[in-house]
């Protein structure tokens, strides 16, 4: 995503949050602040009384605007804009503004459209607190007026097919704003530290409780400085296509209940053995479809790296997984294989295995049956038979290293040296290949 438009009640925060996302990210980010408002304060328009004034107002203001975004997009950055034009059409509708309804299917298309909404969601009686308490009345909405304009800002939505993204801004500000990072693909790094010389993509491969999610909580809860430089891994983003396969699961549920036979899947001690085979196909699929809308912004990945994480077993596993990868994201990717023999994956997919969590990422466990029929054999080592090396997908050279994950550890040294062991190896190898 590249151009994203804030919405959201009077007083949620909006300019506040901007603001920050500025400060911290000058060079990734370029913040737009609410069109109406600027006008209004620029030209001294009474946001009530003057609505002529003001639209005409809006109307003169929309091409420097429109050139404002496109420059942003040219530069690269992400362009983040407060409000828009659906937001005042249903503030006008709420305040029997006819002259901007009239107006405004002629000035609908005027700015480029956005990729996203998202909106910042407080309740209305918050919205009355707020704005009492910054003390603001020229820009005070009732209640009534709010609860209005909602209504119709939910139906301009509906008609014009939005993606919008909602988040809850009524709590924590800590926790609201890591949402907002997240859901932007932003993580702080500062201008001191250096990520140029981390992976792009990594593809993080190996049998059930191998301990791939245990490398990714360890690298989540290093710093970014030292991951950097000692495991050469950015701020960064997983892909896993687990939850794409219980979502799968969980529809076989919803059909059975329905009395419907399961398309995908059958139970097997309280969880569930795949019975459609192509489903191995389809999540690859997902997964070229997830990092795609992501690698689409060319600046992506410039100070991020993308861990994919995914599982295959069965005499051409790994083969037909790999084969099926976009060449998009196998000519910026790596591959780290966390090795543990079948009996050691199956005593840990026991011991992680939670009754009461099942449901839980972490938690989930395989069947025996299911482990010994898909992950019994396992076909990396015929493919990459090296420690590391370079292993040739559809034409591509890709940069892979072996790390045996035994014995079974918690102890944050024993990992740190097994990571970083893997990790150097893997690097030198993608570094002398022209990463």
């Amino acid at each position: 995503m590249r151009y994203i438009v804030f919405e959201g009640l009077p007083a949620v925060g909006k300019s506040e949050t901007l603001s920050l996302l500025a400060r911290f990210y000058p060079q990734r980010v370029k913040v737009l602040p609410e069109l109406v408002k600027e006008v209004v304060l620029h030209e001294g328009i009474d946001l009530f009384t003057e609505r002529d004034r003001l639209t005409a107002a809006i109307i003169a203001a929309l091409p420097r605007r429109r050139k404002e975004i496109e420059q942003a997009l040219a530069d690269g950055k992400l362009c983040l804009e407060e409000s828009h034009l659906g937001v005042h059409l249903a503030y006008a509708k709420a305040l029997n503004d006819d002259g901007f309804i009239a107006s405004y299917p002629q000035i609908a298309n005027a700015l480029p459209a956005p990729d996203c909404y998202l909106r910042m969601e407080i309740p209305v009686e918050v919205s009355l607190s707020r704005q009492r308490e910054r003390g603001t009345p020229e820009f005070a909405i009732d209640r009534q007026n709010l609860e209005t304009m909602l209504a119709h800002l939910q139906e301009w939505h509906i008609e014009h097919g939005s993606e919008l993204v909602t988040i809850d801004a009524d709590r924590e500000p800590s926790t609201f704003l890591m949402e907002i990072e997240k859901s932007l693909g932003l993580a702080y790094t500062g201008d001191w530290a250096s990520l140029e010389d981390t992976f792009d993509i990594i593809l993080l491969l190996g049998r059930p409780a191998s301990g791939k999610s245990e490398f990714i909580d360890f690298m989540y809860k290093d710093s970014r400085v030292h991951r950097a430089e000692r495991y050469h891994i950015a701020p960064f983003h997983v892909i896993d296509d687990f939850p794409v396969l219980w979502e799968k699961f969980e529809e076989d549920d919803l059909w059975e209940e329905l009395g419907r036979d399961r398309l995908y899947s059958r139970r097997a001690d309280e969880n569930y053995a795949i019975t459609d085979h192509g489903l191995w196909s389809f999540l690859i699929g997902k997964i070229n479809q997830q990092v795609a809308e992501i690698i689409s912004d060319p600046n992506a990945l410039s100070h991020n790296s993308l861990i994919v994480e995914f599982s295959r077993g069965g005499e051409d596993g790994y083969v037909e997984a790999l084969s099926r990868i976009s060449p998009a994201i196998l000519s910026r990717a790596a591959i780290l294989y966390v090795d543990v023999p079948f009996e050691e994956s199956w005593r840990r997919n026991l011991a992680r295995y939670d009754e009461t969590r099942k449901n839980g990422i972490l938690t989930h466990s395989v069947p025996r049956i299911e482990m010994q029929e898909t992950y019994g054999i396992d076909d990396w080592f015929k493919i990459a038979p090296d420690p590391y090396g370079m292993l040739s997908v559809n034409g591509i050279s890709v940069p892979y290293a072996t790390m045996c994950n035994e014995p079974e550890s918690t102890d944050p040294v024993v990992l740190d040296r097994r990571y970083n062991a893997a990790l150097n190896a893997l690097h030198e190898v993608w570094s002398k290949n022209g990463a």
